[in-house]
């Protein structure tokens, strides 16, 4: 099969959607690579390491596109990709649809098959190709929150970890997935007091186990969540519904009980956000204030730690290429256990429940989309 890796043009987007390793993989697999020029530079991979690995570089990015039969990125395509994109043609990537009704037309226009990492489960209805991104962006979301805290940042001057006579911060956490889970590890190893808030009362005991009740955990309801927002120097949002747009579970007029300087940061906004304030930004102009308090809501958070992401994400990715590199999409959606979950946009339609529902569109489940011509 011809794989196609382009470089990422997202504001500030440095990660790429193969590494080197993954790209001889395949090649000695007999599939044949085209990688952009410098698509892998700004996280130290030549276009020389991708030359020893077997790929061809290519200087023109359209011409990627239109060459390869499956194309793997890490971002969802920007406006002039999609112009790219033709029926016969899979598509690789996170897409995060249910938050892009433009991006999600421009996909149905092109016929294109449009994979998303994000919504791929595994046999047990995790999310594989989303946790490591989860796993990173639950780490970055405190070191930002508390970069955010500084005064000269807007925040309120608060260090998360105090100092002796001094209470330490305060950080909320909504949702103990992933994002959650890694956010709690790191604002309690800076010394923070961390309160998480989930619906799994199951969860919630798994969590508090596992921080040997370091970790205060309560069951999220809208008085314990007001409570807590009164409370917090930093709140997280960590709230992912698979493929579905993201709840909003603070809003506007919650933000008066919070203190002025306090800090949002919202890791669901790939989802549309989970505060009724959010609205997407980038690293090149992370954050803005509303009502007294800075909102961060940068929508590629890993992108920040492009080496250690990337790396991350093609050791998840890997074999699922492998497998739509081998086979058909078809067959290789049926071959891996909850690989079929991940089929977004088929032949001008929408086979992900939770798009469809954000734009009352029809749904074509992907077990039939896989059965059509």
């Amino acid at each position: 099969m011809r794989v196609g890796v382009p470089k990422e043009i997202k504001n500030h987007e440095y990660r790429v959607g193969m590494t080197p390793m993954g790209v001889r993989e395949l090649t000695e697999q007999g599939h044949q690579v085209q990688v952009e020029q410098n698509a892998g530079a700004a996280v130290g991979f030549s276009d020389a390491d991708y030359e020893q690995a077997g790929a061809v570089i290519v200087d023109d990015p359209r011409a990627v596109f239109t060459w390869a039969d499956l194309i793997v990125k890490v971002k969802e395509p920007q406006p002039d990709e999609c112009s790219w994109l033709s029926a016969d043609q899979v598509l690789f990537t996170y897409l995060h649809l249910a938050a892009d009704r433009q991006l999600t037309d421009a996909l149905l226009a092109s016929g294109c098959t449009a994979i998303g990492y994000e919504t791929v489960e595994d046999q047990h209805g995790g999310l594989p190709l989303l946790a490591p991104m989860s796993e990173v962006a639950g780490r970055m979301a405190v070191q930002a929150g508390a970069h955010c805290l500084e005064k000269a940042q807007g925040g309120r001057g608060v260090l998360l970890g105090g100092v002796p006579g001094v209470s330490p911060g305060r950080v909320m956490i909504i949702g103990g997935g992933v994002v959650g889970e890694n956010a709690a590890r790191i604002a309690l190893g800076m010394g923070a007091q961390v309160c998480l808030l989930d619906k799994s009362i199951a969860r919630l005991r798994q969590l508090d186990e596992r921080f040997n009740g370091e970790l205060i955990t309560l069951y999220s309801t809208q008085e314990n969540i007001e409570q807590q927002l009164a409370q917090a120097d930093l709140v997280i949002g960590a709230v992912l519904l698979p493929g579905a747009a993201a709840p909003k579970l603070v809003t506007r007029g919650m933000l008066g009980l919070m203190r002025p300087g306090a800090v949002l940061v919202d890791v669901a906004i790939d989802q549309g956000g989970c505060f009724e304030t959010s609205r997407p930004t980038t690293h090149a102009d992370p954050v803005f204030e509303v009502d007294g308090i800075i909102h961060y809501c940068v929508a590629n958070m890993p992108g920040a730690v492009a080496r250690t992401a990337t790396l991350a994400l093609t050791n998840a990715t890997l074999p699922y290429i492998e497998a739509l590199a081998q086979h058909e999409w078809r067959r290789a959606l049926q071959d891996i256990p909850g690989f079929i979950h991940g089929l977004n946009i088929h032949s001008g339609r929408v086979a992900c429940a939770g798009v469809a529902a954000a734009f009352d569109m029809p749904f074509n489940p992907p077990q039939i989309e896989l059965g059509s011509a």
